[in-house]
């Protein structure tokens, strides 16, 4: 995958992503979310987390606090749009992670994953399911399989869910990360 191919997916991704979160608005933040451990508030905290690393990892710097954090959809709007913004204006060709180097590559289109499935959770826990492109999904889930390892199950991610031999890629993706089709709203 080149920069341009993983810019492009990080940028749908986040575009997916961005209307799940307009939909959070009114909705309770101590609800459920597909990910047992999290809340909404906590899911929502943790895509700015992701966005935050994302863009520190671009420029070596931080997004910082954003005003009018009470409205989650222009934070999440802004993050996004800083992210994009760092990745248009080059991103450096590797970037360290702990103590590891990793190619940008790499890192958008993990960011990518990252943000569309936990924006597919969003939509979830707000009772406003929205399938996550049939393209994207396709696009994301090889580098779902490069990149959680089974050390990951249980912690980062549940077991991976049995599908049928039709499934499509969605449900497929959400299945390799332990996700079991739509939540009861």
């Amino acid at each position: 995958m080149n920069s341009g191919e993983s810019g492009e997916l990080l940028e749908r991704s986040l575009a997916y992503a961005l209307r799940s979160v307009a939909d959070a608005d009114g909705v309770s933040p101590g609800r459920g979310t597909p990910c047992a451990r999290w809340d909404l508030r906590e899911l929502l905290g943790h895509l700015d987390d992701s966005l935050d690393a994302l863009y520190e990892g671009l420029t070596g710097g931080r997004i910082g606090l954003i005003p009018g954090a009470a409205d989650r959809a222009c934070g999440f709007r802004t993050r996004a749009c800083a992210v994009l913004g760092a990745w248009a204006a080059g991103p450096p060709e590797s970037a360290l992670v702990g103590e590891r180097p990793l190619d940008m590559r790499v890192m958008a289109a993990v960011g990518a994953v990252e943000i569309a499935v936990h924006g597919w959770d969003v939509a979830q826990s707000c009772g406003r399911p929205r399938p996550i492109p049939g393209a994207l999904a396709a696009e994301l889930l090889p580098v779902a399989r490069c990149v959680v390892a089974e050390a990951d199950r249980g912690v980062r991610f549940g077991a991976p869910v049995a599908v049928s031999a039709g499934a499509g890629p969605e449900e497929r993706l959400l299945a390799f990360l332990g996700r079991r089709g739509p939540m009861a709203g």
